[in-house]
């Protein structure tokens, strides 16, 4: 009887089927990610995924590489991949970027209470309070208030090429002296004065700024309390958008206050 010869090597089973199973789990996965990120209505954070996985898919990098990159990785891919992005959303993500190293500056130097950054319609708006800059009054900057003036400054480096409007206010007690006959004077003096310090900073642009004076006729709280007229006793910084922002309800940021 004739025995079977064995063969040199075992009979191997085709392992071609592993690339597209594994690029169907990838597919999956950027599926369930991209569903529940749009769960969220968060149309900034829908964009920065999409754009994560265009990346991803066109051999940037893997997709287990992208979960474990940081948030400011992503936002220098954000930066610089403009094109891709809607431009309402890319410029309210930019002017929340600058309101976020407002808010740097705040809370490193204990400001909670004398200056707020909020975003709305308008643009990114720092409000400043008057006691944080003046003396009951007056309209002249102490070494403390040029410093912030000088950081804010700084921060204003970043506005590109965004117009910027300073603009003064006070509360509804009348004044009247020499130099403030009324609150008009004083509000503008004011802003003026905070104006000047900041373009004591020659890398910003004189062209992009704009000087407001409101008196007392915008208030932001009630005249009929001492709190009330203190808040609204203030200097107030205006980033304009480089875009339209009021196309449809703005949502995706907790700050934003929607215009009156």
């Amino acid at each position: 009887m004739k025995r079977k010869k064995k063969h040199d090597h075992e009979e191997h089973i085709p392992e071609g089927w592993l690339i597209p199973y594994a690029d169907l789990l990838t597919l999956l996965l950027a599926l369930f990610i991209v569903l529940f990120a749009s769960s969220n209505i968060d149309q900034v954070k829908l964009e920065k995924m999409s754009r994560s996985f265009n990346q991803i898919f066109s051999g940037g990098i893997s997709v287990f590489q992208a979960s474990t990159a940081s948030n400011s990785d992503i936002d220098r891919t954000d930066r610089n991949n403009t094109t891709s992005a809607n431009p309402r959303t890319f410029e309210l993500a930019q002017l929340d970027e600058l309101k976020d190293e407002v808010n740097q500056y705040i809370e490193k130097n204990g400001l909670e209470s004398q200056i707020k950054a909020t975003i709305n319609s308008n643009g990114l708006v720092l409000t400043i309070q008057d006691r944080a800059l003046f003396n009951v009054g007056e309209a002249t900057l102490d070494q403390s208030a040029r410093e912030v003036a000088r950081n804010i400054s700084n921060i204003l480096e970043k506005a590109g090429k965004r117009e910027i409007v300073v603009s003064g206010h006070t509360d509804n007690i009348p004044i009247n002296t020499a130099r403030f006959p009324s609150n008009w004077e004083l509000s503008s003096a004011r802003a003026t004065a905070f104006m000047r310090q900041l373009l004591t900073n020659d890398a910003l642009n004189p062209a992009q700024f704009t000087l407001a004076s409101y008196g007392e006729y915008k208030p932001i709280a009630t005249n009929d309390t001492e709190a009330g007229r203190s808040k609204n006793r203030r200097v107030e910084v205006l980033i304009k958008p480089l875009v339209d922002l009021t196309e449809g309800e703005p949502q995706m940021f907790e700050t934003i206050v929607l215009p009156n």
